[in-house]
């Protein structure tokens, strides 16, 4: 499953980061790298961007740039 298709609250954790070259680097540079614990806290009115829960922080990402992510989805979904 990719991070795009996550629906909001439910948690998961990232196994693949996609892209290539700068934009794969400035993924993991933001803290999104496998292993991480992450979770949808939002999603804005017309659908993008998305709003993550991750390390402590929270992160806008575009809903294109999500779909590079692959995610494990985690236990029941959590209040956001």
């Amino acid at each position: 499953m990719t991070l795009d298709k996550l629906p909001l609250g439910q948690q998961a954790r990232i196994t693949v980061v996609g892209g290539e070259g700068a934009l794969r680097r400035h993924f993991l540079d933001m803290g999104l790298t496998p292993g991480t614990a992450v979770m949808v806290r939002k999603i804005a009115p017309m659908g993008d961007p998305i709003e993550l829960h991750l390390r402590g922080y929270e992160l806008t990402l575009r809903l294109e740039d999500a779909a590079r992510i692959e995610v494990e989805p985690q236990g029941a979904e959590v209040e956001a």
